[in-house]
């Protein structure tokens, strides 16, 4: 079996602070670097497949934030944003784009879903989910909703994805009010992960609270109707060891025995580390409490890095004796592109 359960790790390399110097400034950014203690795992990651490149191959133009479902007939969806460099930052997620496959490497679109059409400034990552009992696709996405806070959106179910209605989104988890006036609740959710297990959906948001981003969970029955796992003010995973300046979700693969719990982060001494993001892995008993595995080094970053070494918005689906991993992953030209990488799980 694919040798996952990692106790920890050593290999996070600080920056360093000039010729010994107490105070001032770092001389340089911390370079992300992956642990030695993880080489076994990272070497699977060398060969990928490019699924989605941006429509221009210029810095900062992204294709991204993969969701990826198979349906009863073994036909691959994939749901992704897609990004400019010219827009304001934070809104230049221009368009969903909805592809489908054969094989789950050589996609075709179906179905583009510009914000204009919401409409809405802009998106961010989407979540694609195939309702169990009915069999209909669940289409997620978020941004800024209608002069408002960051939220998620939900589309009309459908049989077809390529059928989706831009009209129909609505908001289906919004930040909540406060009960007091100097309660600090998050301003805004994004970037959801959604899947269904143990008889109901599971949500994982990045809530934005005081600039920073970190993980919360939400539940619900049917899809539509949300709340809080828990507290709805308590993050699930802290801002620690290498991920000290962002925590945020990417997926969650079951095993049997308890679940894979796919995030990732950044660093407060990394260049940019808004954008400059690497993958950890965590486990999980109970799908809210998170035991953090990579705790002191990512365990993902690209192999091809630019000013960025950014792994992230990875999704993870079993298929046959392989784990197939879409992801969102930077390039030499700081462009980013989705691939796959299909890792053997019986070596």
């Amino acid at each position: 079996m694919l040798g996952f359960m990692i106790l920890g790790a050593t290999g996070w390399h600080s920056a360093g602070w000039g010729s010994g110097s107490e105070s001032g400034p770092p001389a340089r950014h911390a370079k992300p670097v992956t642990a030695e203690e993880y080489r076994n795992i990272i070497q699977r990651f060398d060969g990928y497949d490019v699924i989605l490149k941006p429509d221009q191959q210029e810095p900062e133009w992204w294709a991204g934030a993969p969701s990826v479902v198979r349906d009863a007939r073994g036909v691959f969806w994939l749901a992704c944003r897609m990004r400019d460099a010219v827009s304001p930052r934070g809104l230049r997620g221009y368009e969903i784009r909805i592809l489908q496959s054969e094989d789950g490497v050589r996609f075709q679109t179906a179905r583009r879903i510009p914000r204009e059409a919401v409409p809405i400034p802009g998106f961010e990552r989407p979540a694609l989910v195939i309702d169990p009992r009915s069999g209909k696709f669940k289409l997620y996405a978020c941004g800024p909703w209608q002069g408002g806070a960051w939220s998620i959106i939900k589309f009309d179910d459908v049989e077809d994805p390529a059928r989706i209605d831009p009209a129909s989104a609505r908001v289906v988890m919004a930040p909540y009010d406060k009960s007091f006036p100097r309660d600090t609740p998050p301003e805004g959710y994004k970037d959801p992960f959604i899947f269904h297990a143990e008889g109901r959906y599971h949500a994982y948001l990045i809530g934005q609270l005081r600039g920073t981003e970190r993980i919360y969970h939400f539940i619900s029955e049917d899809g539509d109707q949300w709340q809080s796992a828990g507290r709805p003010y308590e993050p699930i995973m802290d801002l620690t060891g290498w991920h000290n300046f962002f925590v945020r979700p990417a997926c969650v693969v079951p095993l049997g025995i308890g679940y894979l719990f796919l995030y990732e982060g950044s660093n407060v001494e990394w260049r940019d580390p808004v954008y400059n993001i690497g993958t950890g892995l965590g486990f999980t008993f109970d799908l809210h409490q998170i035991q953090d595995l990579t705790r002191d080094a990512p365990l993902l970053l690209s192999t091809t890095p630019g000013h960025f070494y950014t792994f992230r918005y990875s999704h993870w689906m079993k298929v046959d004796r392989e784990l197939w991993v879409y992801a969102e992953v930077a390039n030499p030209d700081d462009t980013h592109e989705i691939r796959l990488y299909r890792v053997a799980m019986d070596r």
